[in-house]
């Protein structure tokens, strides 16, 4: 009998759990579990795998689970919820043969090699090169970025902190917007204006420096908003400009000719936003090399489960330890 193997997207409030085939990629028995219902990772596991029926001779003793928090040591803590556990001894109570731990981003990049067209949106029309490294960028919690790269056997990721470089205004609303976040954060990361909580503070900045009342209170309510609501509009519009500008940036510094993929669970919400916004224009918006980044294909993820699918890559993928 073969066994399947578990797979894992665990961030800060659910850990979405699976099933995978060994030598396959498709995800099976896809469970969302709330985290504040178990009082640790082991325990979450124990009952996604009696829901689905994979005990006995059925566990699983292989497994890959992506976690929204640092994984370089045994002692791995969650940065928004209560679990912290060691690695060998989650291993040792599951009795897994083969235990691996990723970043929840490194599990993004991994994945998208494996969706299908079906499963990106076209932002810019492009032709990928071969044998070239791929940025994966996207706002979240946070701004992710990655880098992959085709090796010989298989794809190899580059997890960085991109999200913490300095953000540089290109306009005079943008350096007011700076001195704004300035006042109240000290130093400015693109990742304090790149997120849901981002969005959110740029809708605040707007309408301080626009001398309007806040209507609203959630990155969620500027969102629906926006087709009503000129200062929700500015600032999605705005959000939309910064983040071209920023994937345009790191699409130089990593030299992306494999092109940009974009993920992250803001950006779907934001499809029809896109083609209205300055995004292309600021991506391109380089100087000398403008027809560098012009020429680079760039897609946004719409699948439901690229995390999973990144997990069951990094599984026995030699270049993921």
């Amino acid at each position: 009998m073969i066994r399947p193997a578990l797979i894992g997207d665990i961030g800060g409030t659910n850990a979405r759990l699976a099933l995978v085939t060994p030598g396959a990629f498709a995800p099976h028995d896809i469970l969302t579990l709330p985290c504040a219902d178990y009082p640790g990772l082991v325990e979450a596991v124990r009952d996604y795998l009696a829901r689905v029926g994979a005990v006995g001779e059925r566990a699983p003793r292989e497994a890959c689970l992506a976690f929204a928090c640092p994984v370089h040591d045994d002692r791995i803590k969650m940065t928004n919820n209560h679990w912290v556990f060691s690695r060998a001894a989650v291993q040792a109570e599951l009795r897994l043969e083969l235990f691996k731990t990723i970043n929840d981003f490194t599990a993004q990049a991994l994945g998208v090699p494996h969706l299908g067209e079906d499963e990106l949106v076209e932002v810019q029309p492009g032709t990928p090169a071969s044998h070239a490294a791929r940025l994966v960028i996207g706002p979240g919690t946070g701004l992710g970025v990655a880098t992959l790269f085709p090796g010989r056997h298989a794809w190899i990721p580059l997890p960085g902190e991109g999200g913490h470089v300095t953000f540089a205004p290109t306009d005079e609303c943008e350096q007011n917007l700076l001195r704004h976040f300035r006042n109240r954060y000290g130093r400015v990361s693109v990742e304090r204006v790149l997120c849901g909580q981002g969005l959110l503070d740029l809708y605040l900045a707007h309408c301080s420096l626009k001398g309007a009342n806040p209507a609203h209170a959630s990155p969620a309510e500027v969102t629906a908003a926006a087709d009503a609501d000129p200062v929700a509009r500015d600032t999605l519009l705005r959000f939309l400009k910064i983040l071209g500008d920023v994937c345009g940036d790191a699409a130089l510094t990593l030299g992306a000719r494999g092109g940009v993929t974009l993920c992250g669970g803001i950006l779907p919400r934001l499809l029809d936003w896109l083609p209205k916004s300055r995004f292309r224009e600021a991506f391109a918006d380089k100087g000398r090399m403008r027809a560098y980044n012009a020429a680079l294909p760039i897609q946004v993820v719409t699948a439901p489960w690229p995390g999973l699918l990144g997990a069951a890559e990094a599984l026995h993928n030699e270049e993921v330890e």
